[in-house]
């Protein structure tokens, strides 16, 4: 509420409110002022309406907000019951299920602090998680993360109860810290019929300075820092996104990102809550396409390795089409950049042209976009990571209403978005209400908002290193704002490539224009302090082996298909032709190609499939080293 006891005035968008003014906390949702208090109230308004879906032999399988509520409530009041505090951290390890829901929710509505860890992580980070967090509770999913943390029992000396969600391999397994997720139900069960208002009274004490999240981020120049997320971020996030991003209440989405990323969380558990949408779990990472068919979401978010994935696919396609079928396509094409043209530049579109578009969306592209599971996508995001001005204009010509945003850890996950209408190619988007951008002497983008984070948990000095004298936040990103407030990002202080000549490069441009190739998986392009630019190459392993069967190209394995001849000049004609497009400073004169599949549980990738920059130098230093030899 306002100093003045009253609750700011509302703003109402699709039969949700929230307030007014973004410029000062605390910030409202339907008049809540904490995630546990909006979530209660949800649960109690929607009932016996489906609040996710989860994929059960072959089955999607139905699961209501009073099914959420008793499960948080359960998981909450057992955890208490066992000993959790006000201001406690409980780490959850496991892939995305519907129980990570639960325990997230059920954990903050309790008053603890809910702190997920990626499941590619091995065991020794785990270790430096539970014990930097001080957890007292570890959540894994099945035997597979249970043995992460046997490996390590002995070195996390706070670490209380392991409670395992799922029995499969388990029957035989006892140890007097872990317990099953249904022995959990059954303590809190307990605790709540001899307390039938202890959960709610738990929820009321909530505040919006409480923290409700730990997040850590990737540790990719030193030892990861859990970034602290208050009520008050994320309610700022869903109060401030309404307005740029709105949903309709029932529509379905698709989580398939690590619910440990801030990207995921917002999109997955806390834009749901706020207004009122379906989440459908994939089975794994090997079904999302499939299962994003079989959803068809209304809305859709995803890093930009998926959205480069769906574009390989879509041209492998085409090229094994039909002389026909190849030609219709195309055409298609060429009418969906011809109406992309105006729309991402915000345009009328003229009649001819969307006349054109039209005939060759009804024989085509709306075919194409049901096969894709992206017939009812109203908007989709693409963020976490650089993607190619190109490739959102490829997905606007197909009729996907592709847009980019701009965020990170220590900013609660939102800074900046494009709207469907009102949106810029190439550029991240203005900010959203209540933040403010700027852009420092040296090139890099600051702000500050509701949305800025309290700290880093127990590193009081690196919180001061992140945050300027009047209250900014340093990115270490580089960009520039138009005169419309469009942000444009060009890429990392830490990343610029300094020429033996003294050129400054930011390598991110180039680097995007080649992920758009569908033969090129991701690349890293290094020069600093060097006399020209080269560029170690990730290819698309799929894709490439595609090309070599199709050219009869001999390989027996991932390390020969790139070595073969043909393979190295497809990649150097890529190169070739994104070399014409930059000032010959800015060109790739050598490249070398990583000759082993990577994957995140690889060191050289972050859990959204981003490679390490730092990392891959220093681990291929004498490849780098031949091209300049």
């Amino acid at each position: 509420m306002s100093k003045d006891g009253k609750i700011p005035p509302q703003t109402v968008i699709d039969g949700i409110s929230s307030n007014a003014d973004l410029e000062t906390g605390p910030y409202f949702v339907d008049g809540c002022d904490t995630v546990s208090k909006l979530f209660l109230e949800r649960c109690k308004e929607l009932g016996d309406t489906t609040a996710h879906r989860e994929k059960v032999l072959g089955l999607w399988r139905s699961h209501s907000w009073n099914d959420y509520l008793i499960a948080a409530r359960r998981i909450g009041l057992g955890l208490v019951a066992l000993g959790l505090k006000r201001g406690d951290v409980v780490s959850i390890l496991s892939e995305d299920t519907k129980e990570w829901l639960y325990f997230d929710l059920g954990v903050q509505c309790v008053g603890g602090i809910a702190s997920g860890v990626y499941t590619t992580d091995a065991p020794a980070q785990l270790a430096y998680l539970l014990n930097d967090s001080g957890s007292r509770f570890l959540v894994v999913e099945n035997d597979e993360m249970l043995d992460k943390y046997l490996e390590i029992a002995d070195q996390v000396p706070t670490l209380e109860k392991v409670i395992i969600c799922d029995r499969d391999g388990l029957a035989d397994f006892s140890d007097e810290k872990a317990l099953f997720l249904d022995e959990l139900y059954d303590i809190g069960e307990k605790l709540s019929q001899d307390q039938p208002q202890r959960f709610e009274a738990e929820i009321a004490l909530s505040k919006p300075e409480d923290i409700g999240l730990l997040i850590y981020t990737s540790g990719t120049t030193g030892k990861p820092k859990g970034a602290m997320i208050s009520n008050s971020n994320i309610m700022f996030i869903m109060a401030s996104s309404l307005r740029v991003l709105p949903y309709k209440k029932g529509d379905e989405q698709l989580c398939f990102l690590p619910l440990c990323h801030v990207l995921e969380r917002n999109t997955s558990a806390y834009s749901p809550i706020a207004c009122k949408t379906i989440v459908n779990f994939v089975e794994s990472t090997e079904t999302i396409f499939d299962n994003l068919q079989e959803v068809s979401p209304h809305v859709f978010t995803a890093v930009p390795r998926v959205w480069e994935k769906i574009y390989s696919r879509v041209t492998m396609l085409a090229m094994d089409g039909t002389s026909l079928g190849k030609w219709s396509f195309a055409r298609a094409m060429d009418a969906g950049m011809a109406r992309a043209e105006y729309v991402i530049t915000n345009r009328d579109v003229p009649l001819a042209v969307q006349v054109r578009y039209a005939l060759w969306d009804f024989l085509v592209l709306k075919n194409l976009r049901r096969m894709l599971g992206m017939a009812r996508v109203r908007r989709a995001i693409t963020g976490a990571a650089p993607i190619s001005p190109d490739l959102l204009k490829w997905y606007r010509a197909i009729g996907v209403n592709l847009v980019e945003g701009y965020g990170q850890t220590e900013g609660s996950g939102v800074t900046s978005v494009n709207e469907v209408g009102h949106n810029k190619n190439g550029t991240v988007g203005p900010a959203i209400p209540g933040v403010t951008i700027r852009i420092a002497k040296d090139g890099e983008i600051q702000f500050t908002g509701g949305n800025v984070f309290p700290g880093y948990w127990n590193a009081p000095e690196k919180t001061a290193e992140t945050m300027t004298d009047d209250g900014y936040l340093r990115t270490g990103d580089v960009g520039k704002l138009d005169e419309e407030g469009f942000l444009t990002i060009t890429g990392r202080l830490k990343d610029i490539i300094i020429t033996a000549g003294g050129k400054n490069i930011t390598p991110s441009q180039m680097e995007n224009k080649l992920k758009a190739s569908a033969h090129i998986s991701d690349c890293v392009v290094i020069g600093d302090r060097r006399k020209f630019l080269t560029c170690l190459i990730m290819i698309d392993q799929e894709n490439v082996e595609k090309f070599a069967q199709d050219n009869k190209i001999p390989f027996n394995d991932f390390a020969s298909l790139c070595a073969a001849k043909e393979v190295q000049d497809l990649v150097g004609g890529i190169i070739s032709e994104a070399n014409s497009e930059f000032a010959r400073v800015e060109q790739i004169k050598d490249f070398r190609l990583i000759d082993i599949v990577l994957t995140p549980e690889d060191d050289e990738l972050t859990a959204t499939m981003k490679l390490k920059r730092a990392f891959v130098e220093k681990r291929y230093e004498q490849l780098i080293d031949q091209m300049y030899k």
